[in-house]
């Protein structure tokens, strides 16, 4: 059963041909990232399954037996900086071409206490932002190759918070050093970070032949948020109201699946795309949209978003990105 206004792809997105081209998925071994891979391989794609868990990722693919297309399972662990790195050189060394990038994985650390990475990161921001921000700038030269190309940055609707409280990114405390952490606090900045980088790279590839955007892909029904007991009691309480509030996988899976490869995406590059969803606070938002603008000014800052690009360079051990001009 599907809420009513949930946002579909159309039958000629759905039913393109995408034979010959290669895509990366991260968080490809459970829930929109796995439905978003089935559907490439489906329709015919070649898809790199950049997973934590090897295993798991083997493990799921095997359902895609029959499917027209191909997949892999590739080794990435987007906490650590290194794996990113290991990652991408395995890549490139079997790979001479990248259609498609979505950024798909997530995580928010629960709790009053921040974690923190080997790589000094606090966990949240370092696997929903850092790492696909170093993995998308080390990948930048195979996907521009490629074009025209598509990059995708699975976002959230906690990006836009509430008309009292818009999240912000707080670039001289990204890490969560000298402030009190709050969990939710950090996953909607990760978010709001996940929609200024993808509002650069649109103006930063202009004329490239790559395209960007950010994405809300709806409340899915899936393990995110892992089993801790917050996060058990909101799915035993939510459980009879599921169908009229959240989003099967499948469902979940279409606003990535749009970015990707409806023939509409790439007129709105840098763009918020965001399916329906009764948890935005902004009632006039609740329908979604593909795209949409974002109710929350802080996350349409472009000074904000090149600040945040030449930050998170250093952080991560990149010099900063270039314009195509070759303009720092």
């Amino acid at each position: 059963m599907s809420r009513k206004n949930v946002r579909w792809c159309d039958d000629a997105t759905l039913s393109k041909d995408i034979n010959g081209k290669v895509y990366i998925v991260t968080g490809a071994n459970s829930g929109v990232g796995l439905e978003t891979t089935r559907q490439l391989v489906k329709q015919g794609g070649h898809v790199v399954m950049a997973c934590r868990r090897v295993e798991a990722g083997e493990e799921e693919a095997r359902s895609f037996a029959g499917l027209k297309g191909s997949f892999e399972v590739m080794k990435m662990d987007l906490a650590h900086l290194q794996s990113v790195r290991d990652f991408v050189d395995a890549f490139l060394k079997r790979h001479d071409r990248l259609d498609g990038l979505m950024c798909n994985a997530g995580l928010v650390v629960m709790g009053n206490s921040a974690r923190y990475t080997q790589d000094g990161l606090e966990e949240t921001i370092a696997v929903s932002f850092f790492g696909h921000f170093l993995l998308t700038e080390l990948l930048l030269d195979v996907i521009k190759k490629s074009a025209p190309s598509r990059i995708g940055m699975v976002s959230s609707v906690v990006h836009a918070g509430s008309p009292a409280n818009r999240p912000q990114v707080h670039l001289d405390d990204l890490n969560y050093k000298n402030r009190k952490y709050n969990a939710f606090a950090a996953y909607a900045e990760a978010k709001v970070a996940s929609v200024l980088y993808a509002m650069e790279l649109g103006e930063r590839l202009k004329g490239s032949g790559v395209t960007a955007a950010s994405i809300h892909p709806g409340w899915a029904r899936s393990n995110f948020g892992g089993n801790g007991l917050l996060m058990k009691a909101m799915r035993v309480l939510t459980f009879p109201l599921r169908p009229f509030l959240t989003d099967s996988n499948e469902e979940s899976a279409q606003t990535s699946l749009h970015v990707l490869l409806s023939d509409d995406a790439p007129n709105h590059s840098g763009a918020y795309f965001s399916q329906s969803s009764v948890l935005y606070r902004d009632k006039n938002c609740r329908d979604g949209g593909w795209p949409m603008d974002s109710p929350n000014p802080n996350a349409k800052d472009m000074e904000t978003a090149k600040k945040l690009m030449a930050i998170s360079s250093e952080i991560v051990g990149l010099e900063q990105p270039r314009t195509e001009s070759g303009e720092s």
